[in-house]
């Protein structure tokens, strides 16, 4: 019997900013992630992600590569973020050149068990739980459903 190829769970060349939180186990490498975050356990957070300041991401998430998370942003227990829409009619198999890119703005929060596809989400931005963001967001609010819809405006003076 052939022994199984073990893969270690760690914190690998992450660029970390100040008074950051980390509760193990995480597997997180090649990121950047701001100051006074808060990174629950479960989490992992691929490379070529940057999380800005003062972000809250909570257990079980997984940010796959190819993410940007804005400043002030709370990203709720089990949320899911794909970069890869199996354009080809199945996984891009490696293939980089098929994955997307998502940006999250600032004062975006993202409820639990939330999926992310490849998209831009301005600043200002409520995503309730289980909602599935398959569109850019282009107005300030909050949205619901899958796929998310615009439910009603917030207050965006914080």
């Amino acid at each position: 019997m052939e022994s199984p190829a073990l893969s270690i769970v760690s914190i690998n060349n992450v660029q970390l900013g100040k008074d950051v939180n980390i509760v193990q186990p995480v597997n997180l490498y090649g990121c950047t992630i701001g100051n006074n975050c808060f990174i629950g356990p479960f989490v992992e957070i691929q490379k070529n992600v940057s999380i800005g300041n003062n972000c809250k991401i909570q257990s079980h998430t997984f940010i796959c590569e190819l993410i940007t998370i804005g400043n002030n942003c709370f990203i709720g227990h089990g949320v899911m973020f794909i970069n890869d829409l199996f354009q080809k009619g199945g996984p891009a198999g490696g293939n980089k050149e098929l994955w997307k890119e998502t940006h999250i703005g600032n004062h975006v929060s993202i409820g639990s068990n939330a999926t992310i596809l490849p998209v831009i989400i301005c600043d200002h931005v409520i995503i309730g739980a289980g909602a599935v963001v398959t569109r850019n967001i282009e107005k300030p609010g909050i949205y619901v459903g899958n796929p998310a819809k615009f439910l009603r405006t917030i207050n965006t003076s914080f």
